[in-house]
């Protein structure tokens, strides 16, 4: 398929002489097309960028934007801004599909296209545009094509990541007959990244990404079996105390790589992405493929993501997922641990996590109150370097008499005692659920 795109970007190329381009709505590269000549000042930085890091960034993203070609529907003409990077003018081809766009081409102009009739208010385009915009059509039909198929794969996913014991080994069966021959010979990894953001009916695309069989937008507090484990897209709001929550709505797809299965509609999502493993002990495809998602505009403000144990079979990713989730909920309740955290790296909370999370201690309630966020954070920090008092002071920058007189109302406030084990371990558990 990539071999079809480059043919096809090729021909655009051909017909017009210039350096050709094709990226997804994400402005992620899927081609460039091949352009003789050694002229390097045909080239200008973000063309550049596009080509080597294979994505564009997003103030060039809202850039391009601005001319309105996410709701064009030919060709439009994009001029120069040495400010933004852009040396050199551009035609932009929308390419769509039955009216959804799947991406554009992007010719550059230095100068011998600006005579190019590109058509508009009842005259007729140059030839060359029309049979670039006929190639670019043919190029929407595969992306379109694509998103389809990884539709159906994502909805596999999900039913499968939501099944019942009885239901399981046929679901997986479905899934492995739908993926291509062998792709679940090696090992398999599940991503979560929470929050997603489905609210564009369009199907936009997920990254085309190496070893990323298929993917999924999960409703908030969707797995199997997942007891309190599910709420990947809850964010702490700072210190315990000042939690709130934060998700995405609605549902995607990918043009170009294995789609989403999700409906729109619903209040949030986590996006569950299939992984294929090198070996069972090397995580490093899934950690790519986290690192990449996450830089996908449809990853939520302050998202995060987790990575499940690898799996040999398909029936094991329903657990897989709960610890993707679970994984992801301690990367966004603890920062270090993030933006990427896997399930056997995130300590006390594969604990935590399991627990409900609607539930707080009645002893530890009044401490968690905005009121008393710094009486909290104060006592984690306190609990989180052993309850030794130099090195909570230094970490906190206060004096020691300070944390004395803070842990003191801690006590008074909980009717904990610090100097019991119990007790410390009751207000450490509570404060680091609170996070979740």
């Amino acid at each position: 398929m990539p071999g079809d795109y480059e043919q096809l970007v090729d021909e655009i190329s051909a017909a017009l002489g210039a350096p050709a381009t094709l990226e997804d709505r994400d402005f992620r590269l899927i081609a460039f097309g091949a352009h003789e000549g050694d002229d390097d000042s045909m080239m200008d930085p973000v063309r550049t960028r596009s080509i080597l890091q294979r994505r564009s960034t997003a103030a060039v993203r809202a850039w391009f934007e601005g001319f309105g070609i996410a709701r064009a529907k030919s060709a439009l003409r994009i001029p120069p801004d040495p400010a933004a990077g852009v040396f050199k003018g551009r035609i932009c081809l929308p390419v769509r599909h039955r009216g959804i766009v799947h991406g554009y081409v992007w010719l550059l102009d230095d100068g011998h296209l600006s005579n190019l009739e590109l058509g508009g208010r009842g005259t007729p385009p140059d030839p060359r545009i029309e049979q670039a915009m006929e190639t670019a059509a043919r190029i929407g039909a595969l992306l379109a094509a694509e998103a389809r198929a990884g539709a159906e794969l994502g909805d596999l996913l999900r039913e499968l990541l939501l099944s019942g014991a009885s239901e399981r080994q046929a679901a997986a069966e479905t899934l492995r007959g739908a993926l291509r021959p062998g792709a679940t010979e090696a090992p398999l990894a599940l991503v979560a990244v929470a929050p997603w953001d489905t609210s564009d009916t369009d199907a936009a695309p997920l990254p085309g990404l190496p070893g990323l069989l298929a993917a999924s937008a999960m409703p908030l507090g969707t797995a199997a079996g997942a007891g309190g484990a599910t709420g990947a897209g809850e964010r702490p709001g700072g210190p315990p105390g000042a939690g709130s929550r934060s998700g995405a709505s609605g549902a995607g797809s990918r043009s170009g790589a294995p789609g989403t299965g999700a409906r729109p509609g619903a209040p949030g999502h986590t996006l569950a992405a299939l992984v294929r493993l090198r070996t069972a002990g090397g995580l490093a495809p899934a950690h790519s493929a986290a690192e990449h998602l996450l830089r996908s505009p449809r990853a939520g403000s302050g998202a995060a993501a987790g990575i499940g144990a690898a799996r040999e079979e398909l029936t094991e990713l329903p657990g897989a997922w709960r610890e993707a989730l679970a994984a992801a909920r301690a990367a966004r309740a603890e920062p270090q641990l993030g933006p990427v955290a896997q399930w056997d790296a995130i300590g006390a909370y594969r604990l935590l996590t399991g627990l409900p999370s609607d539930r707080s201690d009645e002893t530890i309630r009044p401490l968690l109150s905005p009121a008393h966020a710094e009486l909290a954070r104060t006592a984690e920090a306190f609990l989180d370097c052993a309850g030794q008092a130099s090195r909570t002071a230094q970490a906190l920058g206060i004096h020691r008499q300070t944390l004395y007189y803070r842990l003191g109302r801690v006590e008074k406030l909980t009717g904990l005692d610090l100097d019991e084990g119990t007790d410390r371990l009751l207000l450490h558990m509570a404060l680091k659920s609170a996070r979740l």
